[in-house]
């Protein structure tokens, strides 16, 4: 599957974990957020230093959200990305969304040697 196509897939899903999600308005952490919730995501923000963003609440985890999501959205330096991956694959999540940033060659070597599905190189913003 390309590129295009997995995009077009995990922005037909309805949950979104941003982890990375924060308060400060000048970050993409904030900026993704507010653009997925707009859009009609349902947006768990994961952040282990923050209880709630805008009236929702925060988690520190992904084993802390009560619903399983559909895609897994990453605003955070690559060693939380890497750190993360691995609860991602515990969880069984395998929709990965590594924004600018996020990604090293780590990261995408471990997506690929535990066959879960990424889109990188691309922001959610712009989809």
């Amino acid at each position: 599957m390309d590129m295009q196509e997995l995009v077009k897939e995990f922005m037909a899903q309805k949950k979104f974990a941003l982890v990375g999600a924060t308060s400060n308005t000048g970050k993409n952490g904030y900026r993704i957020f507010k653009n997925l919730t707009r859009r009609g995501y349902e947006v768990y923000p994961v952040n282990p230093h923050l209880e709630e963003l805008e009236g929702v609440k925060c988690y520190h985890s992904l084993a802390d959200i009560p619903v399983r999501v559909d895609v897994v959205d990453f605003v955070v330096p690559p060693p939380v990305t890497e750190a993360t991956l691995k609860e991602c694959k515990r969880l069984g999540l395998d929709r990965i969304w590594l924004q600018p940033g996020s990604e090293s060659e780590a990261a995408l070597a471990f997506c690929r040697e535990n066959k879960l599905r990424v889109v990188h190189d691309i922001c959610v913003m712009q989809n």
